[in-house]
């Protein structure tokens, strides 16, 4: 009886995080910022067959290592579908990261203890909100949690050589896809000095030679990319591929960590990403904290090295002036695991219970206000929003009515669960959110969010021999367009891109249109006999055939300084 009582609490999990995380999967585009650029690229990749060097449109794209989108590529070639592929590794990285959590949180105390570690993370705002975005981040969660689980098996339930090795390879694997994979290994630092210290079942286990083989599991998950990468790009003698190699293993690394170039914060920034990013999970800390303390006083190791690493993963991304909430993302698997065994109890407490119960009830009535509002509000606000976003007619209605029906259901749940239960209430609250949000809002925002509106009128008005050029354009415009398109340049100016784009427009005037981002509109182009192509994702844009535009737009003094100040200074480095 008790087995399947266990089995079941199981499946129900196993079924939330499907139904949480996969809602609205196949349902949408990719979206700005980066979601557009990474599925460009594993575009890319499959249509050239060219998988080492990522490009962007025909530059070679350095910022990141392409882990990403090889995944997205693969499951393309698997299942031939983008609108599925490229947030499916997303999907699978969380799901990963749930079982390492659930499974660590099994073996070092109980099953209910995994459960709940499983429940705290698949709730926490910032996990779920990662987890439906085509990102690096949740593949760099899911390798670093891996080399965290493979590190406590061997450290905490060892000797277990296997896992020791295992933890080593996967934070290797995160070097190659993000950079900072290896920080997984400073899981070793509070388990060598509570080793050092006696504490009671935590090792090492160094005086065993195995334990010296870890490093090679390392470089051998690192040379997967690294070795063919350097072996090509050095032997191809060019200065492009010597530069894209120069900055993806040092300006976008080192560099970056040392001198940050962008996303300035201060010091403190993360202990404010903590509390709004990582509820309802972390509304448990004052309760938490005191119980920590005791069993650390206990000297229990199954506390001090989740802890311990959560502290160091924070304190090595506040050091630098560059700061982003996702950085410290990896450190909230271990977070919920440390938080875990406390949860049966804190769900016991009346003040627990009335927390929750103030914070749904605060979420719902959020919720029922915004929707309410957007319903019977002025009616000009809908007008410009809808024009201002480039929204379908009656988007913004459907839209209200589905934040409506989140609030409206999660004051049922109040009702319904009680001040005693009010943590089901939350679970219902936030589920029927995430859910609504996939199934309602990934549809009726996904033409203005992703470009798929605009490219498809743009493709709708140009015949179909007709060809097609991107000035000062988006990754999306370019994945998005239903013909082969001509760029020139992405980081390019955006007069330089406009000169090199006329210049070939006038090669074959007739059949040659360009679609222009409005911010890179010039004197040299009549705007009253060009084509307002459409709104997406707030800019406006142009088409324009060869017979408006007038001599070889060389851009006045005025025009420079207007791109300047939307462009920003040509090297921001």
């Amino acid at each position: 009886m008790l087995k399947t009582h266990a089995s079941r609490q199981t499946w129900l999990f196993v079924v939330m995080a499907l139904l949480l995380l996969g809602a609205g999967l196949g349902l949408r585009d990719p979206w700005p910022s980066d979601e557009p650029r990474f599925a460009l690229v594993a575009k890319q990749m499959v249509d050239s067959g060219y998988w080492l060097f990522p490009h962007r449109g025909t530059e070679l794209y350095s910022d990141k290592p392409p882990m990403l989108m090889w995944w997205q590529a693969t499951l393309y070639g698997v299942i031939g579908h983008w609108r599925v592929a490229f947030l499916l590794p997303s999907l699978l990285a969380a799901l990963g990261t749930l079982w390492c959590v659930v499974d660590l949180g099994r073996r070092l105390w109980t099953r209910q203890v995994g459960l709940y570690a499983g429940w705290a993370l698949l709730f926490a705002l910032q996990f779920t909100f990662q987890a439906k975005k085509a990102q690096i981040d949740p593949l760099l969660v899911l390798f670093i949690t891996l080399a965290n689980y493979g590190l406590l098996r061997h450290l905490l339930l060892g000797p277990a050589w296997r896992w020791w090795w295992l933890g080593w390879f996967f934070a290797g694997i995160g070097v190659i896809t993000k950079g900072v994979g290896m920080l997984a290994l400073l899981m070793i630092v509070p388990a060598a000095i509570a080793s050092a210290l006696h504490w009671p079942r935590v090792s090492l286990h160094a005086r065993d030679g195995r334990f010296w083989l870890a490093p090679l599991a390392f470089l051998l998950a690192v040379s997967f990319w690294l070795a063919p990468m350097l072996l090509a790009g050095l032997g191809t003698g060019s200065d492009e591929y010597r530069a894209y190699i120069s900055d993806i293993l040092f300006r976008q690394t080192a560099r970056r960590y040392t001198h940050s170039w962008d996303h300035h914060q201060p010091w403190w920034y993360f202990f404010g990403v903590m509390p709004s990013m990582w509820i309802p999970a972390f509304l448990a800390l004052p309760w938490a904290i005191p119980a920590w303390r005791r069993r650390l006083r206990r000297r229990d190791p199954r506390y001090l090295l989740p802890l311990a690493w959560c502290l160091l993963l924070v304190l090595f991304f506040s050091i630098p002036d560059g700061k982003r909430d996702v950085y410290i993302l990896p450190a909230l698997p271990m977070f919920c695991l440390a938080l875990a065994p406390l949860l049966p109890g804190l769900m016991k407490r009346r003040d627990v219970q009335g927390l929750l119960w103030g914070f749904t009830a605060v979420l719902a009535a959020a919720l029922t206000l915004v929707g309410a509002l957007a319903l019977l509000g002025d009616p000009h606000f809908e007008v410009n929003l809808t024009r201002g976003r480039g929204l379908p007619p009656g988007a913004t209605d459907a839209l209200a009515w589905a934040i409506l029906a989140m609030g409206l259901w999660g004051g049922l749940g109040l009702m319904l669960a009680g001040r005693c239960r009010s943590h089901l209430a939350l679970v219902s609250t936030l589920t029927a959110a995430w859910v609504l949000y996939g199934l309602v809002g990934y549809p009726l925002l996904n033409d203005s969010s992703s470009a798929r509106g605009l490219m498809r009128d743009v493709g709708a008005r140009l015949a179909p021999d007709a060809e097609l050029g991107l000035v000062a354009w988006k990754e999306q415009n370019l994945l998005m367009a239903d013909r082969p398109a001509a760029t020139f340049g992405f980081e390019n100016r955006w007069h330089e891109q406009l000169q090199a784009a006329v210049r070939w427009q006038r090669l074959d005037p007739g059949r040659r249109w360009l679609l222009v981002n409005d911010d890179a509109m010039q004197g040299c182009i009549d705007r009253s006999r060009a084509e307002m192509a459409g709104i997406s994702n707030r800019r406006r844009w142009w088409l324009v055939p060869a017979a408006v535009v007038k001599g070889t737009c060389s851009p006045t003094v005025a025009e420079l300084e207007r791109e300047y100040l939307l462009q920003g200074p040509p090297d921001e480095d």
